[in-house]
């Protein structure tokens, strides 16, 4: 008798481990069926749409619209064929499955989708604007997150596929915006964030030197100013409008600016300071800003002594120091919405699945946060002075919050124009960053590139 009532017990908890490890299976297929279809030979993916459901991709690469339609958005959107992995599709590629468990592949029916933020015709009027010169554009709503613009040169139609990809020029299949850049002077907004924190406002606004049109600093280095003749004595204001070079190599020696607060404060805004990351920090903090999949560059740079030149050069915006257009438009957003915390942003806006149902909607995020709501306030309007004063007529109809940039590349063969700001209209909350490459080589003006953008984005 116990020996059959043994067995009956063996019985049961087989037959109940059978079926846990039934329904176990059963959930999985369930869930993963959807990813092995779409890395099968066997599928078809989703549309990806921009903000006003204009088709910038559909799974086949055949959307019937003009030659170079998706030019401007290519290399940003890419296509599930493996040769750009660091693009939207490749990286969301299960959100465009049109597979169902239930009713099985849905491919001419499937409403599978990506509703992005992306402004299709402000991105194709900033891409005109650069004339066929190289460089890139980000542009985003600092107060939502939502990126609008993110368009380079040179770029890529995906409709036309890869041939003749060994002849294609660097930067072609990748979303410059992302990945890192020379800042050159739009890196003293950094530079100025820091030595508000550290002084304060009335303790900066105190601070006064003089530029000769060079300056030799405490180890022998020798600092030029873009001008030959120097700007005479100014104070922080004059020394941001003059972009003036002496002025801020004298800043960082200062004796009121040591080392450790310096390193403190970028670190803070999110620069990898002198490869400072351990193994441990690695763990815990993230390598990239991460924009729905898409990795995008975090800033860097070497601070090793406030007297050197290479540290003072870096704080400049030139030598070892690197920065994505991306990160230099966040860090307005810090500015604009007075907070000292940055906004960060999203370029999908909702996702449906084979359904039409929505499966994810996005959200405003935030950074921690970077600087004070003091130091954001007067830095606001160091920037807004300066564009006031010197961007109004070049940049008509927007009261713009500004920052210029000179980046040498190329051991200093070329150089790169920049402009980084904002905006500043609770109608129209605009930060953007544009990156115009070998400046001289091109007749694009860097101002035309934004004022373009912008009056599109107004439309």
């Amino acid at each position: 008798m116990k020996s059959i009532k043994r067995c009956q017990l063996v019985m049961t908890l087989f037959l109940l481990g059978f079926l846990v490890g039934l329904g176990v299976l059963t959930a999985r297929i369930y869930k993963d069926a959807p990813f092995y279809i779409t890395h099968s030979d066997n599928y078809r993916l989703g549309r990806v749409y921009d903000r006003y459901d204009d088709v910038l991709f559909d799974g086949t690469n055949k959307i019937d619209k003009p030659a170079n339609y998706l030019i401007d958005v290519g290399n940003l959107i890419g296509d599930d064929k493996g040769q750009m992995e660091n693009t939207l599709v490749a990286q969301n590629i299960d959100k465009l499955s049109n597979y169902s468990f239930n009713s099985g592949i849905n491919s001419k029916d499937g409403k599978a989708a990506i509703y992005t933020t992306l402004d299709h015709t402000a991105n194709r009027a900033a891409y005109n604007a650069f004339q066929g010169a190289d460089g890139c554009i980000a542009a985003y709503n600092y107060k939502t997150g939502e990126l609008l613009v993110c368009t380079s040169l040179p770029n890529i139609d995906i409709r036309n596929g890869y041939a003749g990809i060994e002849n294609m020029k660097s930067g072609t299949l990748m979303p410059k915006a992302m990945y890192g850049t020379v800042p050159g002077s739009t890196q003293k907004v950094s530079t100025v964030i820091t030595a508000m924190e550290i002084l304060g406002q009335e303790g900066l606004f105190a601070k006064s030197y003089s530029c000769g049109g060079y300056f030799m600093n405490g180890t022998g280095g020798k600092i030029d100013c873009h001008n030959s003749w120097g700007h005479g004595t100014q104070n922080i204001q004059q020394a941001v409008e003059n972009s003036c070079n002496p002025f801020f190599a004298q800043l960082i020696e200062d004796g009121d600016m040591p080392l450790e607060s310096i390193t403190e404060v970028y670190t803070r805004l999110g620069y990898d300071v002198s490869n400072s990351k351990d193994e441990e920090d690695e763990e815990t903090e993230q390598e990239y800003i991460d924009i729905d999949g898409i990795q995008c560059f975090k800033a860097s740079t070497t601070l090793t002594d406030t007297s050197d030149f290479s540290t003072q050069w870096g704080c400049i915006g030139q030598g070892e120091t690197l920065a994505s257009p991306i990160q230099l438009m966040m860090w307005q957003s810090a500015i604009a919405n007075g907070t000292g915390k940055m906004t960060m942003p999203h370029l999908i806006e909702k996702v449906t699945d084979v359904e039409g149902n929505v499966t994810e909607t996005a959200h405003t995020e935030y950074s921690e946060q970077l600087f004070s709501s003091e130091t954001a306030a007067s830095v606001k309007q160091i920037l807004l002075t300066n564009g006031a004063n010197h961007y109004q007529y070049s940049i008509p109809g927007y009261k713009v919050a500004i920052k210029s940039g000179t980046a040498q590349v190329k051991n200093g063969a070329e150089e790169n124009a920049l402009l980084v700001g904002f905006v500043d209209d609770k109608d129209f909350p605009i930060a953007f960053c544009v990156v115009l490459e070998n400046k001289y080589s091109t007749p694009a003006v860097a101002e035309n590139i934004v004022t373009t953008m912008l009056n599109s984005l107004s439309r």
